[in-house]
């Protein structure tokens, strides 16, 4: 079995470095979209060199484990098998809450336990970029489990403030958080759902899919973990899937979209790791 860290995503053009007050809406999805959301590693088909060219945000990446096997859907505005037939709110009620327009519940691995904390400004910005996107006809087929889906993850979601730009660990917990979901596959799964509670960050999780399988690493400041590795190390292995050894990380971090991430973001997200309850490997 190969190891691999969390990530975070690249691609910093002009209009990603301006300030939140200045970005558009639009470019802000764009940023969040194709870096630390990542959105197009497990809705946009992958190849080995990367998403199929023409094919972004049309699903169908498949994904097996814990009693499930999960096809990402068509995010796309194509009307008939995308999303172009659903409004701004009820892409948000998919988005936060894990509930499609005729009221069914969406299912792992969708990150709903952080979805649902995702400022009112950054999922709409999502939702304008999804909107940007050229349609694409395809079909997906319907995921399956081998567990009850529940009635809801919570308590409905309408409204959501701005996080503290100005509080590098609390930006950070929002971004490797509701924005990265980080945590939801680097927790050891219990009774079907990461344990957040318990062993958040100790990793763990077995990964299977074209890649071959992988078990997501320990980010916790434990020895286990990355409690050696620097700053900069910890940063070349979420952009780049380099560990502190040289050890080539792999699929299905998305490095290929944390890599653009700006480094504001990356030095957020390092402090923000450095404070979780340092974990030995479950």
């Amino acid at each position: 079995m190969k190891r691999w860290v969390f990530g975070a995503v690249f691609v910093v053009q002009a209009a990603f470095t301006s300030t939140a007050g200045s970005e558009t809406l639009l470019e802000r999805g764009d940023y969040l979209v194709n870096a630390i959301a990542a959105c197009g590693n497990c809705h946009s088909p992958q190849t080995p060199e990367g998403p199929l060219a023409g094919m972004e945000m049309a699903g169908q990446f498949l994904i097996e484990m814990a009693g499930m096997k999960a096809y990402a859907s068509n995010i796309t505005p194509d009307v008939e098998t995308g999303i172009g037939a659903w409004s701004d709110a009820e892409i948000i009620e998919a988005i936060r809450n894990g509930k499609r327009p005729d009221g069914s519940t969406i299912g792992p691995p969708m990150a709903f336990e952080w979805y649902r904390h995702i400022s009112d400004r950054d999922v709409s910005a999502i939702v304008a970029y999804l909107r940007s996107v050229p349609p694409v006809r395809n079909e997906i087929p319907a995921s399956t489990y081998e567990f009850p889906l529940p009635p809801a993850y919570g308590p409905s979601v309408q409204t959501v403030g701005e996080p503290d730009h100005g509080d590098l660990v609390a930006y950070g917990a929002y971004i490797a958080g509701p924005l990265g979901h980080c945590l939801s596959c680097h927790s050891p799964i219990v009774e079907g759902m990461p344990d957040l509670e318990n062993q958040l960050g100790a990793g763990g999780q077995v990964l299977d899919g074209p890649w071959g399988v992988s078990v997501t690493a320990n980010i916790t400041p434990h020895e286990d973990g990355i409690g050696s590795y620097s700053d900069e190390e910890i940063k070349r292995a979420v952009t780049l899937g380099i560990a502190a050894d040289g050890t080539e990380l792999t699929p299905p971090m998305g490095f290929a979209y944390y890599r653009n991430m700006t480094d504001a973001d990356l030095n957020a997200i390092v402090a923000y790791l450095k404070t979780l309850e340092p974990l030995p490997d479950p």
